[in-house]
């Protein structure tokens, strides 16, 4: 079959079936469940890329050993960052994995804070609401401040929305610090769901804002998946770059291919969490790996559901497996909850605190304080490592202006 890698990259659907072998909706499914990706031709025509087709073909009939997990690091660089709402600290190791250092971290959860200085001795946490902090002894001392803000509506009655606008809002503090510390770059990180937010005033007010700070600014949702992290998770990345500096607005590119749960949990410390009670473990031994309730008997869905049964929408998270093959779903704060179920793909219980963190690609000699209840919160919340090290890269890239076309993409 290798053939196929002097071809062109891309293809159409039914010629990437017809050369692979496969129904053209299976190669649908897989586009669905985020396992390619299927792009736009510039006549407007679905394509795909054979190769990562290819890939994944392999994968799923058990002809590769290739295993993808791992934790990137880069050498250490001069450029310094701010990270604010750090939690426990996945974007802030992955910053400093592609080679920023810290001049200050700001926490407010104790338990976060507990992490964070336990794990990086050295790092200047700050633990305290960010309004409290003060950051303009460190104006022209940061490359970057980053934070991932809370997505807050704005109430837009009689007012510009502009900087003074959103006062007392988490956006505000990071906004804040950005305008007292005039950093060259500023990343915002938030869910895929602000561009929707408020039909998506909130997210303009924020763009507004930093324009009026003096920044370019540009946005694009990242999809975990495919940027080194077992994990289906989309976030959105606002990128804003000082106005007096000629540096391009730079993404990572994403790459073509995705790491299995296989991959990821392979060898995976023991470790505490969570079990379910008798009752649900029965009802979940009966669905298997990648399924989900409507695989279960319909006497038996009718009874877990409940009135859920008689309601639209697909519940497709609740009574759900995961799968060896596949990248983990979005970790939510507990792995036990009805609606977001994240059952182990052969063992019948949650996944357990070290399995949640290898997913979110922390080291395993990364600690979390706190109860089993708080470390799932806090792993739950966190950027992925990986993801936070990719857009570390795509802002040293913009710094040095040593840009590599393969692995970053411009956005105007």
């Amino acid at each position: 079959m290798h053939w196929l890698f002097f071809m062109s990259d891309t293809v159409k659907l039914h010629d990437a079936a017809r050369l692979l072998d496969v129904s053209a909706d299976t190669i649908r499914r897989w586009d669905k469940k985020g396992l390619i990706k299927s792009q736009r031709s510039e006549l407007n025509h679905r394509v795909f890329d054979i190769n990562e087709i290819e890939r994944l073909q392999l994968k799923l009939n058990g002809d590769t050993n290739e295993n993808n997990y791992k934790i990137f690091k880069s050498s250490p660089t001069e450029y310094k960052a701010i990270d604010l709402f750090a939690g426990a600290g996945g974007t802030a190791l992955g910053l400093e994995h592609a080679g920023f250092q810290h001049e200050m971290l700001v926490e407010y959860d104790k338990n976060a804070a507990k992490t964070l200085r336990s794990n990086k001795s050295q790092w200047n946490v700050i633990e305290d609401d960010v309004a409290n902090v003060n950051f303009s002894h460190l104006k022209g001392k940061v490359d970057l401040v980053e934070g991932g803000f809370p997505c807050q509506s704005f109430s837009y009655a009689g007012k510009k929305m502009g900087f003074k606008d959103v006062r007392g809002t988490l956006f505000f503090e990071f906004a804040r610090c950005v305008d007292e510390v005039r950093p060259k770059i500023a990343i915002g990180e938030n869910v895929r769901g602000l561009l929707r937010h408020d039909n998506g005033r909130t997210l303009q007010v924020m763009l507004s804002i930093l324009k009026e700070l003096g920044y370019r600014v540009g946005y694009k949702v990242l999809k975990s998946q495919y940027l080194d992290v077992p994990q289906k998770r989309e976030r959105l990345i606002i990128m804003g770059v000082r106005n007096d500096l000629d540096y391009p607005l730079l993404f990572p590119r994403e790459k073509n291919y995705t790491i299995s749960m296989k991959e990821a949990l392979e060898n995976v410390p023991d470790s505490p969490g969570q079990q379910y009670p008798k009752k649900k473990k029965d009802i979940l031994k009966m669905v298997s790996p990648g399924g989900y309730w409507r695989d279960l008997p319909i006497a038996i869905q009718k009874e877990y559901m409940g009135k859920s049964f008689y309601q639209g929408g697909g519940k497709t998270g609740m009574a759900r497996r995961l799968s060896w093959e596949e990248p983990c779903l979005t970790l939510t704060c507990s792995p036990a909850q009805k609606q977001t179920e994240r059952c182990h793909p052969e063992e019948t219980r949650p996944l357990t605190v070290r399995e949640y963190a290898r997913i979110q690609t922390f080291p395993d000699n990364w600690e979390f304080a706190g109860s089993i209840s708080q470390n799932y919160k806090q792993i739950g919340n966190a950027v992925p490592v990986n993801l936070g090290y990719h857009i570390g890269r795509a802002a040293i890239a913009m710094l040095s202006g040593e840009v590599d076309q393969e692995k970053f993409e411009e956005i105007d």
